[in-house]
């Protein structure tokens, strides 16, 4: 083999390498025509680079039980011939957008117009709602289940179903002032399947006095002591949403079984008397009940509240014709929302973040066992940016995530204990919580 054959070096080291093997060997180097030249490069090699690690492999998203304590969408069924079974183009929620925002299951409020319904028209009207729930359940066996224990929700959680609950909300829903007849209709309502009785809507009745009814500083009246007595017998949970502060303080004075507030926010960081106070928080976390923070975006901002109050006045012709357009109070909210941020697009909206805020704070206060969630839908017009439906659920997760707070307890975990507790040991009489001042609404 020729000795430049061997390696491709510079002139000068094979004219030195060919004298060492004589003549011969340099004109087969090919001797001045190999000087004048230019030799050929010698190509570079890049190192060879390290692999490239491969992508973590993707966590999956546990699954997660979620429960929602208060949705108002009963009244599409009836009223509407709503179907929850497909996916309705409008308002808050069914079982399809359920199944997208990993919804697990939901009370539906069985709620009567105390305007519109009164004395046995009351009655019929919480009747037909609740036969419109068990009609959900009975056409779409493969899709929901009527659930009225922790068992239960967590069997059709497992088997993929939607777990659907019943609360009344208000006890004028009973449709008499006699208390031995409200107790006999309660119990028919409890054998239909519903486990949870507000006592009171916004406007006090028989049983109690409403945060924003005409006597918020009255509380139980005797046939509420009896009415809440008899719901503790039954196993039916007592919703003390919506209740004025002195009818707050008589229940927990009475019952024996914890409480829930199925769709209230936090007083401390939205003044407004539909919002449970710190006082409330500590006093239902230690009956061992929860607090199901509502979504609706006036009860989780004030200073939005009072921008909102602020632009309807100073353009009431524009909202009175709003009014008169959407008679329905779903549409009517989205409208009036719209306009209101079209009107003045400085106000301040509330986020998805705002809602983890308060639910937060429920935590702080109350503990990780005090907090649930009560969205409302359906029956409030204007949910946190970032939560159009139920679908966005999720959102919600994130946000609770974010902050390191509980979620399956938050989720779903902590009304499930309250559910089960009602047939549990009986609990001590909470103290209770120190006086509140009056907010105005």
């Amino acid at each position: 083999m020729p000795c430049c054959a061997r390696r491709p070096v510079s002139l000068r080291l094979a004219l030195g390498a060919c004298a060492l093997v004589g003549a011969g060997s340099l004109a087969a180097c090919g001797g001045d025509r190999a000087a004048q030249a230019d030799p050929e490069p010698v190509p570079e090699v890049a190192p060879a680079a390290a692999p490239e690690p491969p992508p973590p492999p993707a966590v999956p998203q546990v699954r997660v039980l979620a429960i929602d304590t208060h949705a108002d969408t009963t009244q599409r069924m009836l009223d509407e011939g709503a179907d929850l079974s497909q996916r309705l183009p409008d308002g808050h929620l069914d079982l399809v957008r359920m199944r997208e925002g990993e919804l697990s299951g939901v009370f539906l409020s069985i709620w009567v117009d105390p305007r519109k319904y009164g004395g046995e028209r009351a009655w019929r009207r919480t009747l037909a709602l609740v036969g419109a729930v068990e009609s959900l359940v009975r056409e779409h066996p493969e899709q929901a289940a009527l659930c009225t224990s922790g068992d239960e929700v967590r069997a059709a959680f497992e088997s993929g179903k939607a777990a659907i609950l019943m609360g009344v909300e208000g006890a004028h829903g009973l449709g008499t002032s006699d208390v031995r007849e409200a107790i006999e209709r309660a119990r028919q309502l409890y054998r239909r399947g519903v486990r949870y009785m507000t006592i009171t809507w916004s406007t006090d009745n028989d049983f109690g006095h409403s945060s924003t009814g005409r006597q918020p500083s009255q509380g139980l009246t005797d046939a509420g002591r009896e009415l809440v007595a008899e719901l503790n017998a039954l196993g039916m949970i007592v919703d003390v949403s919506h209740v004025s502060d002195a009818t707050f303080e008589d229940i927990l004075r009475v019952t024996t079984r914890p409480v829930l507030a199925s769709h209230s926010s936090c007083r401390d960081l939205a003044a407004h008397p539909r919002n449970v106070t710190d006082a409330m928080i500590r006093a239902i976390a230690a009956n061992g009940g929860a607090v199901c923070v509502n979504f609706y975006a006036q009860f989780l901002d004030a200073a939005y509240r009072a921008g909102r109050r602020r632009v309807q006045r100073q353009y009431e012709t524009e909202f009175s014709a709003l009014a008169a357009e959407h008679t329905h109070h779903r549409p009517r909210g989205v409208a009036a929302r719209a306009l209101a941020l079209q009107l003045d697009p400085a106000l301040s909206y509330p986020t998805v973040d705002r809602l983890a805020e308060h639910l937060a704070h429920v935590v702080e206060v109350g503990g990780p066992g005090a907090a649930c969630l009560g969205s409302d839908f359906d029956g409030v017009g204007e949910l946190p940016t970032g939560l159009a439906d139920v679908s966005d659920l999720p959102a919600l997760r994130a946000a609770l995530e974010a902050r390191e707070l509980p979620v399956s307890a938050i989720f779903g975990e902590n009304v499930l204990r309250v559910l089960d507790a009602q047939h549990g040991p009986v609990v001590s009489a909470a103290p209770s919580p120190a006086p509140t001042p009056p907010h105005a609404p």
